[in-house]
């Protein structure tokens, strides 16, 4: 079907393939399920790309521009999706948006699952489902408005997080996969009486990526490290991956049936780290589906954990042969749902490589971006979803708009002068991004800091500055103008309207 469509004074011309008729909504127009395109007629405007998990690029190109995305095939596989990867078309996941000359932009938004994917050029502005069909969403104005009604409109269809994390402090970027037992009691003896909510244990406790047990590190077990931190006054946090497994893990090796397959029958490569191919688990498979409550009631009620950081989340949606026919992201919201019932409401369930529509309504908080990393660029990459401050920063000045379906996580910020390569203005927009986001988590171990540098985490962690967004990249915070252009420079868009 081919109509004229008119979105808050603008006309365009649509044409859907699905049955029923627009209806209008609050902020915009609610679209019939199934393939859309509109005749924009905003030229070479403005692309909004948003990525398909945390890790994936996010932000603004012109059409006339070459489209933002990850060049490097193995990395690809790891940090978006893939199978829909195109270096010719500007595209994106879940959502895209298109901004004319006179500063207001056109939104087209999925809201169900099934994988949706856009594109746009000169002429046309597409959306469609990988899998079944969902309505969509189409806003037109100033940025700020369309986005906040389109995030209304999923928090209305899939729900939004309830659990807030507070000060969390991370075990990550101090000791990376080496922690241990004794080094983290005497960071948490160090911590009793900070500002902090949360203690987070990073990778390096378990066995092996798959196996979730306390590896030799940790004599005393988990329950015990978990009961330290909780005397000390803040909430347990672990670290899980638990939808992959790695080649060489036991449970790769004796239960290879629980593996996600291939059209070929070969296990399914989800990523890329710890220098190998990891695997993804079949989450359809009612044997992976009881593996994954027997983790989750061991690390909340019998551990004690009540924060728990979900990382590489997207491989539960990984391209493969499902046992149950389930479409990739269904079968990744059923694992989420899964994982959820059983911790319980309470815990604070944190995304890493989360998928922004099929985490809403059970993840409290999602990671916005790649790592942090102690350096603003990392001279040898220009990956835009590689570890290093700036693409942080980058990626999560445009996830914001999320804040009111999911904390918008933009990972650690720093006080330390130790290992640290990050200029005094870099620091401050880390520092002053987490105060935007109200998420803020520092990884620095109190014994690294010089008495003036734990004084001022104290006094950052301990404030509630005001916040008011005046510009794309331009805030207020407690009356003080900060302005992220620099950081964001020409390649993300800083050229254009950003008012």
């Amino acid at each position: 079907m081919t109509l004229l469509l008119d979105v808050a004074g603008h006309t365009l011309a649509l044409r859907h393939d699905g049955p029923g008729v627009p209806r209008a909504a609050d902020g915009g127009i609610i679209l019939p399920a199934g393939r859309v395109a509109l005749l924009h007629d905003l030229g070479d405007g403005l692309f909004y790309r948003h990525g398909q998990n945390s890790w994936s690029p996010c932000g603004w190109r012109r059409l006339s521009d070459q489209p933002l995305r990850i060049a490097n095939p193995v990395r690809r596989v790891t940090a978006d999706d893939d199978a829909w990867d195109d270096p010719c078309r500007h595209h994106s996941s879940a959502v895209a948006a298109l901004q004319g000359e006179d500063g207001n932009v056109l939104l087209l938004g999925a809201l169900g699952l099934g994988v949706p994917r856009l594109t746009a050029d000169r002429d046309t502005l597409a959306g469609w489902y990988e899998t079944g069909a969902a309505p969509w969403f189409i806003a037109y104005g100033p940025e700020e408005a369309v986005f906040a009604a389109y995030a209304r409109q999923l928090a209305e269809a899939l729900g939004h997080g309830r659990n807030r994390a507070g000060n969390v402090w991370c075990s990550w970027y101090a000791y990376y996969e080496d922690i241990t037992e004794e080094q983290l009691t005497k960071d948490i003896e160090a911590l009793d009486g900070l500002p902090f909510d949360v203690v987070q244990v990073d990778d390096g406790w378990e066995e092996m990526v798959g196996d979730w047990y306390a590896n030799g590190k940790f004599p005393s077990g988990m329950s015990a490290l978990a009961s330290r931190i909780s005397d000390a006054g803040m909430a347990p946090g672990l670290w899980v991956a638990p939808f992959i497994a790695l080649p060489s893990s036991r449970i790769a090796l004796e239960r290879p049936e629980l593996l996600l397959r291939d059209v070929s029958g070969a296990p399914v490569v989800a990523g890329y780290n710890w220098g190998t191919g990891y695997y993804a688990l079949d989450v359809t498979l009612p044997a992976v589906q009881e593996h994954l409550v027997e983790l989750t009631q061991r690390l909340v009620h019998e551990w004690g954990f009540r924060y728990l950081k979900l990382d590489f989340i997207n491989a539960a949606a990984a391209p493969g042969v499902r046992a149950n026919g389930a479409g990739r992201e269904e079968a990744y919201r059923d694992a989420l749902e899964l994982i959820r019932r059983t911790a319980g409401d309470d815990v604070y369930l944190l995304g890493s490589g989360a998928l922004l529509l099929p985490s809403l309504g059970l993840l409290d908080g999602l990671r916005s971006g790649p790592d942090v990393a102690p350096m603003w660029q990392n001279y040898a990459s220009d990956d835009p979803s590689d570890a290093m401050a700036r693409n942080a920063v980058v990626n999560t000045l445009h996830r914001l708009w999320q804040a009111p379906l999911a904390e918008v996580d933009p990972d650690v910020v720093y006080f330390r002068s130790r290992l640290n390569l990050l200029t005094e203005q870099q620091q401050e927009w880390l520092r002053d991004l987490a105060d935007i986001c109200r998420f803020r988590a520092v990884s620095d171990p109190p014994s690294w800091l010089r008495p003036d540098e734990l004084q001022a985490m104290n006094e950052y962690l301990s404030s509630t500055p005001r916040i008011e967004r005046v510009g794309r990249y331009r805030y207020r915070i407690d009356g003080r103008d900060v302005d992220f252009t620099p950081a964001v420079g020409p390649q993300s868009g800083s050229a254009y309207p950003i008012s």
